[in-house]
Order: structure tokens, then C-alpha cells, then sequence
């Protein structure tokens, strides 16, 4: 008898579908930047994380109203801790010695975010936690603390019916500006360990039914995607984790991928992905001897795959790959 090692999670019915067309945003935690990687390689058309990793609901719904308002960074915005400018909305990726250049990494991404949120039809946010900083003299829950003085801060759990009321007013603004667009929501299968593994669970708990609530009350609009359950189940071993027995493994994230795939692609779309990933594998190969003529033949084998893909598949923009071919062979 076969005896299958893991719990099986079903595929969820869905009204959302995902093709190269769709124009996606992405909010959130390690799983959004995770899954937004994986879609920025198959070619699809996404904006990731445009204020960097974000954990909790109240954050990325800052980082959405602002994005929606279109008001730029100042640079009396910035605070100035440990050799370093920052933005308490912004992960620490964006944080620089000179503080030009940290209002300039925010003001780009944030540009572009303003731009592409117009052409936007699915929002995918994940949320990781449900605890949130609040700084005292202004009263704002930030979305990064950048080693601040615990001290400066209040610490508390939002309650389900904060996050409905907060991610109602949202998903309004949202409607306005695309009447058709969706949105995902997801819980990180990332445990907030620091936090205390009681804590850890009453946070995730708050998270899925704050999540529940908003579907039942958007219906078709709001939809829900299991990564946290097949973390949790299909891959309820250590190996399928990091060294820090926290954060997923590569090969956890390619059968999360696997299956968000086969939820949201249709069968076209899986092909063409198909059809994309030797192409993409020839654009990561580094050689070990690039001079050779093995080498050359190698690169003109890649630009004929990627004229041939570029000719079939017109939707999908293959201009950022024809330069980098270019620039290598232009060093050879």
C-alpha cells in the first residue's frame, strides 16, 4: 500500500485567473517578495513591494493610500539613526548614508508605483503578523522600526474588526480606481518566532480571520490563497526550511509556486512558461570559459530561442533580454 507523508491541500476554486496580460501589484511580506520574484521571471507584469517588505495590515495599507495619493517623499520625512537615513515607512533596503540618494531609491520606486497602480488589476498582499509598532510622539504604526529605541515605541495586537474596518476603507478606494480589480490576501507561512510561539499563533489566527471577514463581505471581489496552509501541511518538515528553521526553503517556494500556478494559470499560460524557462536558464548561465567559440554558438542558439518567443508571444516585452545578450556580447 502507498502511503502518502504528507497532507494534502486541495486547489481552492477561484474566480481570479493571472495571464502575462494581468497587471499585478504586490504587497507585504517574504511571501509576496517571493512570489513576485518568481512572476518578475516568467515575464509577467508586476510591480513588487515598492516600500520593500512590510509586515503587518496597517503598514501596507499606508503604503497603498499613499501610492493612491500620489504624494512624493520629502526629505523631512527621513529620520537619521546609526550613520543612516530611513523611512519608517520603508524597509531598510531603502535606507543610505547620504540622504539624497535614500529620498531618491524612495522617490523611484514610488514613481513607478504611482504609475502602474492606474494599470493595475490584482493586488497580492500578504500578511505576516498582526503586531504592530506605534511610535508615541506621533502616534504612527511604521512599517519599519530600523533599530530605533524600544522605548520610542508602543507594541499591541490589532484586533480583527480593526483590520476589517481599515482594509473596508481600502478596498473602496481600490474599487474606485478599478471597479474590476481584485485582490489576494494571503498570511505568510513565516513564523514571527521573536514574538513568542503563543503570540506567534494568536497573530496568525487575527490575520486569517481578519481575511475571512473581508471575503465573505467582498465576495468575488477578495480571494484567499493557502500558502501558509501548505507550509504548514504539505511541507510540515524541517527540510522544506531554511537553517533558521524559520523561513522557507528554495524548493518550498517552487512547490508553492507549483501550485499557485495551478490554481491561477491557465493551461496556456503554464505553456508559455514552459516555453520561457530554457531561455531564462541560458540568461543565468555564467560560463566558465567565455571566449570560446562553444560560448558564441551558445549565445546565437539563445537569441534565436529569444526572437522566435518574442515573434509568438507579442504581449510580452523580451527588450530588457535582447540588451543584456547584447552587453555580453558586446565584452566577449
Amino acid at each position: 500500500m502507498k502511503i502518502d507523508f504528507s497532507t494534502r491541500i486541495d486547489i481552492p476554486a477561484t474566480d481570479i485567473s493571472i495571464d502575462h496580460t494581468t497587471g499585478v501589484m504586490l504587497f507585504g511580506s517574504c511571501f509576496s517578495e517571493n512570489i513576485g520574484l518568481k512572476l518578475m521571471r516568467y515575464k509577467f507584469q508586476v510591480d513588487v513591494n515598492p516600500f520593500g517588505i512590510l509586515y503587518n495590515p496597517f503598514s501596507i495599507s499606508s503604503a497603498i493610500r499613499r501610492i493612491l495619493s500620489a504624494d512624493s517623499f520629502s526629505a523631512s520625512e527621513l529620520i537619521y539613526h546609526h550613520e543612516l537615513y530611513h523611512s519608517l515607512m520603508h524597509h531598510g533596503h531603502f535606507s543610505a548614508v547620504d540622504q539624497q540618494n535614500c529620498l531618491h531609491n524612495i522617490s523611484h520606486r514610488f514613481e513607478n508605483a504611482v504609475a502602474t497602480i492606474q494599470q493595475t488589476d490584482l493586488f497580492l498582499v500578504t500578511f505576516g503578523s498582526a503586531y504592530v509598532y506605534q511610535l508615541k510622539e506621533s502616534g504612527e504604526i511604521v512599517g519599519n522600526c530600523h533599530k530605533l529605541p524600544a522605548d520610542r515605541f508602543d507594541r499591541f495586537r490589532l484586533s480583527v474588526e480593526q483590520i476589517v474596518e481599515e482594509w473596508s476603507e481600502v478596498i473602496s478606494l481600490l474599487a474606485t480606481l478599478n471597479p474590476a480589480a481584485k485582490l489576494l490576501f494571503t498570511v505568510s507561512p513565516v513564523r514571527h518566532w521573536k514574538e513568542g510561539a503563543h503570540e506567534n499563533q494568536l497573530s496568525k489566527a487575527t490575520l486569517h480571520l481578519a481575511i475571512d471577514a473581508l471575503q465573505k463581505k467582498y465576495g468575488r471581489h477578495v480571494g484567499y490563497f493557502p500558502a501558509y496552509e501548505v507550509m504548514m501541511d504539505e511541507l510540515r518538515d524541517y527540510r522544506f526550511y531554511e537553517e533558521d528553521m524559520v523561513h522557507p526553503s528554495s524548493l518550498a517556494i517552487d512547490h508553492i509556486w507549483d501550485f499557485f500556478s495551478e490554481t491561477y494559470f491557465s493551461e496556456e499560460t503554464r505553456r508559455i512558461n514552459k516555453e520561457w524557462t530554457p531561455i531564462m536558464r541560458a540568461l543565468d548561465h555564467r560560463p566558465l570559459h567565455p571566449e570560446t567559440d562553444a560560448y558564441r554558438h551558445f549565445l546565437a542558439g539563445t537569441a534565436q530561442m529569444l526572437e522566435t518567443f518574442a515573434v509568438r508571444h507579442p504581449e510580452i516585452s523580451c527588450e530588457e533580454e535582447k540588451e543584456i545578450l547584447l552587453k555580453i556580447n558586446n565584452k566577449r
